[in-house]
């Protein structure tokens, strides 16, 4: 018999994780996290993460779970959330999958195939290589893998080199898609929030300011001030990498914060173009248009969650 797994995704301040609470809360819910910046350790403002006291005692999974220096693909949360939402469901409980790291999603409900790990010392040389020759890197990939080149925008060079490991690594053509095995077992309903557009700005507007005024770029020089060179991963992020300039005299502390609204705001059209792409799990999605926290849609995302549960 197939277990329920319920996901909930829509752009950035749109309420997913309000949303995630009231659910959790009516139907012995347990979160797991889907946005790939929340699974770090000390990066907590900037991703809008949960705070501890506001999760209503709710178990929340995926979250705080990596040091900043350490890489995290999508086969990695694709084999650790399966895990994660097996053992929820062997509770009794439902699994609540939230977030807008839409390629992540992807590689949970549809897998990945099978590729070699990271290999530190290839990795090295790839970047020496980039650093020497700017756009090196894509050239060799459009050589050696035109068809996975065509696919990654050349500026982007951690697919640029990911893309490279795997393909010099195993010597032969990146695997295909229908490669990988799609998770199994459960039944799948998913909820998508899409806020009216000016509305959406507004939040995204205020969200941005919000995260400046409680503290984003404090919370930045604590993160320096303990060791961290601002090189890793997390601070590519938006509001990491302008609170990152600011503090190194590159942006006034105005200039970090508009050009974090404006990135936001072209993030959030990426994230529903990709969640209303075409795909057999996009196509699925049950669409609400509001915010999460709007009582109105919560009540209407409940009724939906309630119908699906007892069908």
């Amino acid at each position: 018999m197939e277990r329920p797994l319920v996901a909930i995704v829509g752009p950035t301040a749109s309420g997913k994780s309000d949303l995630a609470l009231r659910i959790a809360e009516a139907f012995s819910g347990e979160i797991v996290n889907c946005d790939a910046l929340q699974l770090y350790r000390g990066f907590d403002i900037g991703t809008a993460k949960t705070p501890a006291e506001a999760r209503r005692g709710i178990p929340h999974h995926l979250l705080d779970v990596l040091d900043p220096q350490t890489s995290f693909s999508a086969g990695d949360y694709s084999r650790a959330a399966r895990e994660v939402i097996a053992g929820i469901s062997s509770r009794g409980h439902l699994p609540l999958v939230v977030g807008g790291t839409g390629f992540y999603l992807r590689g949970l409900l549809d897998g990945l195939p099978g590729l070699p790990g990271r290999d530190d010392r290839l990795r090295e040389r790839l970047r020496a290589r980039e650093q020497r020759r700017p756009g090196a890197l894509h050239r060799l990939l459009r050589r050696l893998e035109p068809s996975a080149a065509a696919r990654i925008h050349p500026r982007d060079t951690q697919k640029v080199t990911r893309a490279l490991e795997i393909r010099l690594l195993t010597g032969t053509a990146l695997p295909a898609l229908s490669a990988a095995e799609p998770l199994e077992g459960f039944r799948l309903l998913q909820i998508g929030l899409a806020p009216e557009r000016s509305l959406l700005l507004n939040a995204i507007a205020a969200r941005t300011r919000q995260m400046f005024q409680q503290g984003l770029i404090e919370e930045v020089r604590q993160l320096l001030k303990h060791g961290l060179s601002g090189e890793e991963k997390p601070f590519e992020s938006l509001g990491y990498k302008q609170a990152l300039a600011h503090l190194r005299g590159q942006l006034s502390l105005e200039q970090a914060i508009q050009a974090t609204e404006l990135e936001t705001r072209q993030y959030a059209k990426r994230q529903l173009t990709w969640f209303r792409g075409a795909s057999k799990h996009t196509a699925q999605i049950v669409w609400f248009t509001g915010f999460g926290f709007d009582p109105a849609v919560a009540e209407s995302c409940l009724e939906t969650v309630g119908k699906f549960l007892s069908g």
